[in-house]
């Protein structure tokens, strides 16, 4: 909230589930009236979706946030998806995305955009003067991981990768909380994981990433992960795992980073070594986020969609 300027309006709808938001969404746009509707929340948007006849001079955008056929298990939301064709425009955050929803949901193909995350360097560097105290031990090779602790991020498989790396001088320091929390200590503790540590939220995740030596992504599947530009946008390499969201739209191999399947353990482990041996160039692996995903280029993108309404 704090780094929003001050001409956004906020409108707290106390609701304690994001599902019954809808309720007290749709007398909102009733009363407002509003020219567009974006929406960014996948379960919203998709309940969203039945209602959007009913409001005949407003025109509506979603902004899907995963690859809907891999995310969404729940039929009650899935029934809605029947409606999401509704929508005057659609931005995919990728093209596996964007697929997905043309062949999984039938939606017409000329109404999904292709517009990915942004990078907000500016926020970026100004957070990266903030200075705080980092756990990292300088003789030893750190690697961060951030995500929120559930199954779709896949840290019970990166557990198992620190597993082959017990005897090496590499620490892993995962950021995040998350219902899976005491099943992934657990998991540590019954794999005598002594140089894995849990560091929970961080309100500035930025210096972790700027002075580690190596960032991986786990995920099982991912929308277009923001963490991962994130880390480039910082200037760390990052190895990621071959998985669903846009991956490959992002590294760009043996310069910001690699991907390698993180089912093959073993071998994920000694690619983690052989890379952390590597020099990388800081400068060059933040040109390559900026020179694409620089918030300046996507906010043109979204403003020709807005206009085109």
């Amino acid at each position: 909230m704090s780094d929003l300027k001050d001409d956004v309006e906020i409108f707290e709808l106390k609701t304690n589930r994001i599902r019954y938001a809808i309720f007290k969404i749709l007398p909102l746009i009733k009363s407002l009236k509003p020219d567009i509707v974006f929406s960014g929340w996948g379960e919203i948007s998709a309940f969203l979706s039945f209602f959007i006849p009913f409001f005949s001079k407003t025109k509506f955008i979603s902004r899907e946030t995963n690859v809907v056929s891999e995310h969404v298990k729940r039929k009650e939301i899935l029934f809605f998806y029947r409606f999401y064709d509704r929508y005057d425009a659609i931005i995919a955050q990728s093209d596996d995305m964007k697929n997905d929803l043309i062949k999984n949901f039938g939606i017409s193909e000329n109404k999904i955009s292709k517009i990915n995350n942004p990078v907000d360097f500016d926020l970026i560097d100004k957070k990266l003067k903030h200075k705080i105290d980092l756990p990292f031990d300088s003789p030893t090779k750190n690697v961060v991981a951030i995500g929120n602790l559930t199954y779709r991020k896949g840290f019970d498989n990166l557990l198992q990768v620190f597993t082959f790396l017990k005897n090496e001088n590499i620490k892993l320091y995962i950021l995040g909380d998350g219902r899976d929390r005491d099943l992934l200590q657990k998991q540590k503790n019954e794999l005598g994981l002594e140089n894995v540590f849990f560091m929970g939220n961080q309100m500035n995740p930025y210096p972790f990433l700027e002075k580690s030596d190596l960032f991986i992504l786990s995920s099982r599947y991912e929308g277009f992960p923001n963490v991962l530009l994130e880390a480039g946008a910082c200037g760390t390499y990052a190895l990621a795992n071959n998985c669903p969201g846009g991956i490959d739209e992002i590294i760009q191999e043996k310069l910001n980073g690699e991907i390698f399947p993180i089912e093959n353990k073993e071998e994920f482990a000694n690619q983690i070594k052989r890379v952390l041996n590597e020099n990388h160039d800081s400068e060059k692996i933040r040109e390559s986020i900026f020179t694409r995903f620089n918030k300046q280029e996507i906010i043109h993108q979204y403003e020709a969609i807005f206009d085109s309404l």
